[in-house]
């Protein structure tokens, strides 16, 4: 079994907690959508998620609109 670690970059995430709140919201999207680039780093990841928007869980969505992405 593996293990989703990806972490947003401070841009996106205010704190820690927001930051696990965001993990915990898009890890399912980013293992669906990102797989291919989760060990790229943050941005991409990001970008990737943003490149999938339409497909996002209505979570992982809230998470990137309430950071301003």
């Amino acid at each position: 079994m593996f293990r989703i670690v990806f972490v947003f970059p401070l841009v996106l995430m205010a704190s820690e907690a927001s930051a696990q709140q965001g993990h915990d919201a898009c890890a399912r999207d980013v293992s669906r959508f990102c797989r291919a680039v989760m060990n790229d780093g943050d941005s991409v990841v990001l970008g990737c998620l943003k490149q999938h928007r339409a497909r996002l869980s209505k979570a992982c969505e809230k998470v990137l609109t309430d950071n301003g992405q």
